[in-house]
């Protein structure tokens, strides 16, 4: 089902491409769009993951650089039965983490160093557990897609305002005018139908499952209501210059400015949390809290780090 939503939307965002073609050279641009798309597709299914972790500025760490973070990913890997990602920080005051890859075998975590600074060890287990989520529910390369196709749209409808106007010189200044403002309202609508394709409910599919896989919702619940407040206090200069990967964070990294308010792509952190709640009563009573808490062997730690004390200063973390 997965495959067929993300041909079904790559076909969409294709004939938007193909539409903004149309405008810049008729029916010859739209053919030109059309291959350049074609290629796209293919070029982003190999390599847009790399393309948003840039964008974003993530750099790559190991067991030698990220210790405390490597170890946590790894231990929650092996609880979700997923092979182990790359992980990724980006430099970036604003809490926040998205997952990338094709596939499992070719997935990366990102997380930013205000989530690593601000999040107990425990809310940073419930995030990653969320991506891990993503990963395993094979959400990450239809977000990645299109968060990359996406992006091109808008840049070719900008490129297109300034040449629009020129494409049928024998229909006079009208149609160039048409197409310049089809070229403006283009780009959100791109955008827009972007976001709307990549569905609320794999944020609370995802949250359903990374707390299984944490083993305690509250842990979730807890880094969410913390990651939404940060966020509308913290910019992220990376997201606000490409606004058209904000559905692939944990939580809407744009601060609302300007036309952000087109790209709320997350559900309400409200029900989200309230939705964590009512799982931790189900696994409560269920006893399915114990066991998930007991399921496979905890990452080893280190004596310090970030995450060395729990929300209230106490020592242990995941696990402890």
């Amino acid at each position: 089902m997965n495959y067929l939503r993300t041909a079904i939307l790559l076909a969409g965002l294709t004939a938007l491409f193909m539409g903004v073609g149309f405008l810049i050279g008729g029916q010859s641009g739209a053919m030109i769009a059309l291959v350049i798309a074609a290629a796209m597709n293919l070029f982003s299914y190999w390599n847009s993951d790399r393309m948003v972790l840039s964008m974003h500025g993530a750099q790559e760490v190991d067991h030698s650089t990220a210790p405390d973070l490597v170890n946590l990913v790894a231990g929650l890997a092996e609880r979700a039965g997923l092979p182990m990602p790359r992980v990724f920080i980006m430099d970036n005051p604003q809490p926040n983490a998205f997952a990338t890859g094709r596939n499992p075998e070719h997935a990366a975590v990102a997380v930013t160093t205000g989530l690593m600074e601000r999040m107990s060890r425990e809310e940073l287990a419930g995030v990653i557990a969320h991506e891990l989520a993503h990963i395993k529910n094979h959400d990450t390369l239809i977000m990645t897609i299109t968060a990359t196709i996406a992006g091109a749209i808008s840049m070719i409808a900008q490129f297109g305002m300034f040449f629009g106007g020129n494409r049928d010189n024998n229909n006079g200044g009208g149609m160039g005018m048409i197409g310049t403002l089809a070229m403006m309202i283009l780009a959100p609508i791109a955008a827009m139908l972007v976001q709307m394709a990549i569905s609320r409910t794999r944020e609370y599919s995802a949250d359903n499952l990374g707390a299984r896989i944490a083993g305690r919702p509250d842990w979730l619940a807890s880094a969410l209501r913390r990651l939404e407040e940060a966020a509308h206090v913290i910019p992220n200069e990376a997201a606000e210059r490409s606004p058209a990967t904000a559905h692939m964070f944990i939580v809407n990294p744009l601060s609302g400015r300007g036309m952000d308010n087109l790209f709320a792509t997350h559900p309400s952190t409200e029900n989200r949390v309230a939705a964590l709640e009512e799982l931790a009563r189900e696994l409560h009573a269920g006893g399915g809290w114990q066991q998930e808490a007991a399921a496979p062997r905890a990452p080893q730690r280190t004596p310090q780090g970030p995450w060395h004390r729990g929300p209230a200063g106490r020592p242990g973390g995941p696990w402890g």
